[in-house]
């Protein structure tokens, strides 16, 4: 009897934070897990808002996916997604290890600049996306009169077949390697010095101690800023509506910004949403198969 009086206050106390975790959980299940169950389910519908007896027509629950395979402006819009993923993920983790290993270096003036490298990735994308807009147009780009005060005849770089795509890495990579570097840069300044001075010991120069000591040790914080920085990559939308709106042509539509075409331009919202569908679980797939790649979890040797 004394037992279960001495369990009661701890199961009151966890009873009680159930209770003040309910309310936190029915906000996160209205918001993230409905439209997610909302959005499988009409996939497998031919939902037009133009037609509104299709919203919960199931009798070909496949017919939307099966459109996937042949609709070759979507495999194109892979293609593009996958170049525009792999160059600014690429530049964004190698710009990020460099300029965190460059701020780690103890100096009151790098620490005072560390702030300024952080603008970028704290502005509202759609800022960044109307700055380089700006910096792209040649009427009114302070880039373009440079260039042709140099004697330089730089094109319109968002509407040049051959640097549209360019130029949304570019502006990507400027707005989110801080990202990267912030992560690598917090991992650094945590690294015992013991690690450091052992390797000097040693005999290693700054390059032995760079690629046996330092990256082994960020491994598992190189793993993790390059699986946001692949998923963030797919969400690259308001640089694209923005500058090129998926042009010239095709060359710059990515596939959630085809998705939006066809659900808000065209009104087919089961096939949108089957799109988005191989869209997510591409995503997962490719993380898991990231993880599996690079061995993470497995000890360094």
């Amino acid at each position: 009897m004394a037992a279960n009086l001495k369990r009661d206050p701890e199961d009151l106390r966890q009873k009680f934070y159930w209770f003040c975790l309910w309310p936190a959980f029915m906000v996160l299940i209205a918001v993230t897990l409905a439209p997610t169950i909302y959005l499988f389910v009409i996939s497998f519908t031919p939902l037009d808002l133009t037609r509104p007896e299709t919203s919960w027509d199931f009798s070909k629950p496949l017919g939307q996916y099966k459109i996937i395979w042949e609709d070759k402006r979507l495999h194109n819009s892979w293609w593009v997604q996958a170049k525009l993923s792999f160059w600014t993920v690429l530049i964004q983790m190698i710009l990020g290890f460099l300029f965190a290993l460059f701020l780690n270096v103890k100096s009151k003036l790098l620490e005072a600049l560390r702030t300024v490298f952080l603008i970028p990735m704290v502005l509202p994308p759609i800022v960044v996306a109307i700055i380089w807009k700006v910096l792209y147009t040649p009427d009114i780009s302070p880039f373009h009169w440079a260039a042709e005060g140099l004697g330089f005849m730089v094109p319109a770089l968002i509407t040049d077949p051959d640097w549209a795509l360019w130029a949304i890495i570019i502006a990507d990579i400027w707005e989110w390697f801080p990202f990267v570097m912030l992560m690598i840069l917090s991992a650094l300044q945590m690294m015992p010095e013991e690690y450091i001075e052992a390797a000097k010991i040693d005999g290693a120069n700054v390059w032995q101690m760079t690629w046996y000591v330092t990256i082994p040790y960020l491994k598992g914080v190189l793993i993790v800023a390059a699986l946001f920085r692949i998923v963030d990559s797919i969400k690259a939308f308001p640089l694209i509506y923005i500058l090129t709106d998926g042009g010239p042509g095709s060359l710059t539509e990515v596939t959630n910004y085809y998705s939006f075409m066809q659900a808000f331009n065209f009104s087919y919202l089961g096939y949108s949403s089957a799109i988005t569908v191989t869209l997510v679980i591409a995503t997962i797939l490719a993380s898991w198969g990231i993880i599996r790649l690079v061995g993470w979890g497995k000890p360094i040797d």
